[in-house]
């Protein structure tokens, strides 16, 4: 027969409803861990996650790869919100752990890192795709301890959809998450490369394109793809971290293709055919390895693109019937050559300002 102690059992019920109290009770964005501990450099997320299948997991691979080689104490941090308190308390709160470097992945940081630059002046950022601004975008600062890296995410697009129509593919879709700059980018480079590949072949391209407002997993996403690859929609470009989960799904079930982004994807699903990467894990690792090497390039800010062989297809994994890798090399060559310069300007968003020739855009508004 079992006996409890009521007086212990009770006793824990008022300590943990007394910790309920304290955590309700802090201001928005405030952090309160018993798990922190010491650390070396943190990674702030934006939107996404350390495993979203973008951006926000390459520079977390890039970190650890780098930490784990070298010994140095890492972590990631979320923010409760997407506004810029919540991301500053999570400065003060890595800078208090002794944190003296932050990777910061995503626009959602631009402004944040804007303001740590100075108030945490003897730390150090890289920020990831994007520029550090004041909010109102009039005045944009790299201060010496910050590394500003930017890509050509209409090189990487560009390749995918001049891939996909080489492939054979006549009805693309294109489903971006939030409609910001690398985003719209890799959107644009899609329907150029396609259209690029459309004209050489003589054939018609026709392209249903829209953005979802997320960068998270969505019955709404999955619906809509569904819908999409039921009419004539073969493969989808699914550029927005983890809806790539949501379309991967319905490829699976409608028979339909998908291309990842950011990272290769291809061990998702039998359905991703290729992705759009760009070299984020890599770029993480050097600056890392610089910053605690003492070489750290501050108050720069640098577009990897195509000549450093910063985009690229993972053709090795690629799941292409008819693209080969010698037409690979041919357009990417003629992309570093500047043969080939992609559109890349993002006031729009809508492909309405592209200059199209074989190739019909159907912009849809996400409902």
């Amino acid at each position: 027969m079992a006996y409890f102690n009521y007086k212990r059992i009770t006793a824990c019920i008022c300590i943990v409803a007394l910790a309920s109290m304290f955590l309700s009770g802090c201001k928005k964005g405030e952090e309160v861990s018993a798990k922190d501990s010491p650390v070396d450099v943190v990674l702030i997320t934006d939107y996404g996650t350390v495993d979203d299948n973008g951006f926000n997991q390459a520079a977390w691979e890039g970190i650890k790869k780098y930490a784990e080689e070298s010994g140095i104490a890492y972590d990631y941090y979320n923010p409760e919100g997407t506004d810029t308190e919540s991301i500053m308390a999570q400065f003060k709160r890595g800078a208090s752990n002794g944190a003296k470097l932050f990777v910061c992945p995503g626009s959602m940081l631009e402004v944040p890192v804007y303001l740590a630059q100075s108030k945490y002046d003897d730390c150090s950022f890289i920020l990831i795709d994007g520029e550090p601004h004041s909010e109102d975008g009039t005045d944009v600062k790299i201060g010496d301890n910050v590394s500003a890296i930017t890509f050509a995410e209409e090189e990487a697009g560009f390749l995918a959809g001049y891939a996909a129509v080489r492939d054979g593919y006549k009805g693309l879709g294109f489903m971006g998450g939030i409609p910001v700059d690398p985003v719209i980018r890799y959107g644009y480079g899609f329907v150029q490369g396609a259209d690029y590949a459309a004209i050489e072949m003589g054939v018609n391209v026709h392209i249903r394109y829209t953005y979802t407002d997320t960068f998270s997993e969505a019955p709404s996403v999955e619906e809509m793809a569904g819908a999409w690859f039921e009419d004539d929609t073969e493969v989808i470009f699914a550029c927005g971290g983890a809806i790539s989960k949501s379309i991967i799904r319905a490829a699976e079930n409608h028979s339909g293709k998908v291309i990842g982004v950011d990272i290769d994807e291809s061990s998702e699903s039998e359905t991703v055919i290729t992705s759009a990467m760009k070299s984020v894990s890599s770029a993480v690792y050097d600056d890392v390895k610089s910053f605690f090497a003492g070489t750290f390039a501050g108050g720069v800010a640098t577009n990897v693109n195509a000549k450093t062989n910063g985009v690229c297809l993972p053709m090795e994994t690629s799941r292409f019937e008819k693209f080969d890798q010698a037409s690979y090399e041919a357009v990417y060559s003629h992309i570093v050559d500047g043969l080939i310069v992609p559109y890349n300007q993002t006031d729009i968003g809508t492909c309405d300002e592209l200059s199209l020739v074989n190739t019909e855009v159907t912009y849809i508004e996400f409902k």
